[in-house]
């Protein structure tokens, strides 16, 4: 990958991020982007969602969620989703966006940043524990919940 960088997002980074394609069995672990960017300008106090763009291109998505007051404290500082373009797998652009994402969550006093999956054939738990996740529990619907220390 060449020169990756982060961006707000924007009328033209929304439908590119919208139109990422992913490899195939991996669209059943995954809301279409636009689900979160919608549901992300409901909080704008408390959602971070960013496109990483390699020159021209928006090649990945990602939205942090962050709220020390809510009761469930998997969802205080997290990765609310992450959609990485096919083509782009493999080459960084993940790490780029979790690293970047982690930096944020940092910056804002938080310890840890967690992750919630589905476990499966095609899941992304892989990818978390190779960034250093570590399993920490279950949601009553089987999702994986994991987190990465940030101190």
């Amino acid at each position: 990958m060449g020169n990756l960088t982060l961006e707000e997002l924007s009328g033209r980074t929304i439908v590119a991020a919208n139109n990422l394609t992913l490899k195939p069995g991996q669209e059943a672990f995954l809301a279409p982007p636009s689900y979160a960017v919608a549901e992300a300008y409901f909080a704008p106090d408390t959602d971070w969602p960013r496109v990483v763009v390699d020159g021209d291109d928006v090649v990945g998505f990602i939205r942090g969620h962050f709220d020390q007051q809510t009761s469930q404290v998997e969802f205080q500082s997290c990765i609310w989703r992450i959609h990485i373009a096919a083509e782009a797998q493999g080459r960084g652009v993940g790490r780029f966006a979790v690293e970047a994402l982690a930096a944020e969550a940092r910056s804002r006093g938080f310890e840890r940043l967690t992750v919630l999956w589905e476990p499966g054939d095609n899941s992304p738990g892989d990818f978390f524990h190779t960034l250093g996740f570590v399993d920490i529990g279950e949601t009553r619907y089987g999702e994986t919940i994991a987190a990465l220390a940030l101190t």
